[in-house]
């Protein structure tokens, strides 16, 4: 990427940004890429985990779909890559969803041509004015997903928790929700990262898989539960080291 929008500043290391970079993406700058190798040297199998949490992203797609919700709402969207939620979905409505401006100015010019895609640049950490933003977009009376894919580690607790249960309370049953987060897997090289992240637009925020599971309190998990992200589901396609992982992932339904 060679120029920053307006309001932008590429100084800063973007999280959504260090994560195309992650997938071999070329949407990032230069503070991004040095911010992200940094990472790498601390947790050299991150380029791994990010390609395995984006193939369960693709999974856990396909299954809200066969669950016959129609209406998926993707949180933390990030930068549009391959295997986006809306191409793994052609059939259902999907709304994009992210705060940052150079994730929506790249979205928006590529989905523009699409009648059933939209992309909202939003902030999930105010979901009260979210979910005004997306009513209209969606319809809350019918079954909705909400993929949260690799964001509630970027949201502290005061707020996380409160942002989940608010789009449970206004989704309506048999809606789902769709997580995978970040856990502390190594103790003694995990400050390096949170320092580093603190310097980005966003820090870390590192959960135990008691913590992470209590996101799912009001819905009803589906098999085989909360597990590492190449557990889940797994397809013949799937061809990645099940003990890389950067944390766990879960599917839930509202009862």
């Amino acid at each position: 990427m060679d120029s920053a929008p307006e309001g932008v500043d590429p100084n800063v290391p973007n999280v959504a940004r260090m994560y195309d970079y992650y997938l071999d993406g070329k949407d990032n700058f230069a503070a991004d890429r040095a911010a992200a190798e940094q990472i790498l040297k601390t947790f050299p199998h991150t380029k791994e985990g990010a390609r395995a949490n984006r193939a369960f992203l693709r999974r856990a797609v396909r299954y809200v779909v066969d669950q016959d919700v129609r209406q998926i709402v993707d949180l933390g969207a990030g930068l549009p890559t391959q295997g986006n939620t809306h191409e793994i979905a052609p059939e259902a409505r999907v709304v994009y969803v992210d705060y940052d401006a150079v994730v929506c100015v790249h979205g928006r010019a590529l989905l523009a041509r699409k009648d059933n895609v939209d992309f909202l640049q939003a902030d999930v950490r105010d979901p009260d004015a979210l979910l005004d933003r997306l009513d209209g977009l969606v319809d809350f009376s019918r079954p909705v997903a909400f993929l949260m894919l690799a964001i509630l580690h970027f949201i502290p607790d005061e707020i996380a928790y409160d942002v989940v249960t608010k789009l449970r309370e206004r989704s309506a049953p048999g809606s789902h929700l769709v997580i995978s987060h970040a856990v502390d897997t190594t103790p003694d090289t995990t400050p390096q990262a949170l320092e580093i992240y603190k310097k980005a637009t966003a820090s870390l925020n590192l959960r135990t898989r008691e913590e992470i599971e209590r996101f799912f309190d009001g819905y009803e998990l589906a098999e085989p539960g909360l597990t590492v992200p190449g557990a889940w589901r797994p397809g013949d396609t799937d061809l990645f080291d099940d003990n890389v992982t950067f944390g766990y992932v879960g599917v839930g339904r509202k009862l």
